[in-house]
């Protein structure tokens, strides 16, 4: 593992300093100025309908799980881990942040998992999640915050993006996405990959290896687990930045949040994130509540993954005493 060491002289918003970032793109921008007035809030009524059948589709397949085998039930869980790994080993640490480096069959498997947790191929989730951070609580942020919880969870999917997230999402660098041909490859064929491993794999494996009906599987480990994840996720953007406490870094909203944490497999730890976001872990504390940070390092151990970054304990006392705002940790 890569450990980050003292801090050079020169800051960024909230004392952060240039050796406490990993990507150019995952900056904080503190020159970024909104613009007055608001724009008129646009619906995009497919999306609305859309995940209102979803939703009402995993309600359904939570009265059916009494009818699903155990071995459903495990299925399910697998699916839930594997799609969940494609978006926090994936997506988010590896591609957004490029916290280590997979070798190329580690992230063949991430982006399988990603595509089963349809919630935008690679490229386009990574983008979005480096303006997320460079512009973070802003109108360029695309699930900002200050708009209020349903917004930040999934309101911001519902309507059309404020014009100063397509502004500054198209001048993020995102020449290391467009070299890496995992990621292409994945975005040229994202719809046939999301109809087969979100939908189609999840049903069909239970009804074909051990004779599960095809609606149990089509509504549990299929629409069910696709809810559970999505709104793991989405609780990161929403809840983490709203309670919670913020012991690294108290001028900035992102909180410490063990549930998050526990559902999202390790994302919760948001306050650490938003100080650190190069660091491979999301957290000071390990595995502790990160099944995410326990993957990577037997990732490592096999071979797999390789360069770890992570933040030496000198830095984040550092960080602490200067910027900190008290409490436990959570660890």
């Amino acid at each position: 593992m890569t450990a980050i060491g003292s801090p050079p002289s020169s800051k960024q918003q909230n004392g952060q300093s240039a050796a406490e970032t990993w990507t150019a793109d995952d900056v904080f921008d503190d020159t970024y100025r909104e613009k007055a007035g608001t724009p008129p809030m646009v619906l995009v009524w497919r999306n609305i309908i859309l995940m209102s059948l979803l939703h009402a589709g995993a309600l359904y397949g939570l009265f059916l799980i009494p009818a699903a085998s155990p071995l459903t039930l495990a299925w399910t869980a697998v699916c839930y881990i594997f799609s969940a790994l494609g978006v926090t080993g994936g997506a988010h640490r590896l591609w957004s942040h490029r916290s280590y480096k997979a070798s190329l069959p580690l992230r063949v498997f991430l982006a399988l998992g990603n595509s089963m947790a349809f919630q935008n191929d690679i490229y386009e989730w990574a983008r979005d999640h480096r303006a997320h951070h460079k512009y973070s609580e802003t109108n360029a942020d695309p699930h900002n915050a200050k708009r209020g919880f349903f917004f930040s969870h999934i309101g911001w999917l519902l309507v059309r993006k404020h014009p100063d997230v397509i502004e500054k999402g198209q001048k993020l660098q995102l020449a290391d996405l467009k070299a890496d041909e995992v990621v292409m490859f994945q975005r040229r064929h994202y719809k046939l990959s999301v109809v087969i491993l979100c939908f189609l794999a999840p049903m069909l494996v239970p009804w074909y290896f051990w004779g599960e009906s095809l609606m149990v599987g089509y509504f549990v480990p299929g629409l069910l687990r696709y809810a559970l994840v999505l709104n793991a996720t989405w609780l990161v953007n929403s809840a983490a930045h709203m309670w919670g406490n913020r012991p690294y870094d108290k001028a900035i909203n992102p909180r410490e949040n063990p549930f998050v944490a526990l559902s999202a497999i390790g994302e919760g730890f948001h306050n650490y994130h938003h100080t650190f976001p190069f660091d491979y872990a999301t957290s000071e504390f390990g595995c502790k509540i990160n099944l995410t940070t326990a993957f990577i390092d037997l990732m490592c151990f096999v071979g797999l993954a390789r360069d770890c970054k992570q933040v030496s304990k000198e830095m984040i006392k550092a960080r602490v005493q200067r910027t900190g705002g008290g409490g436990d940790k959570q660890g």
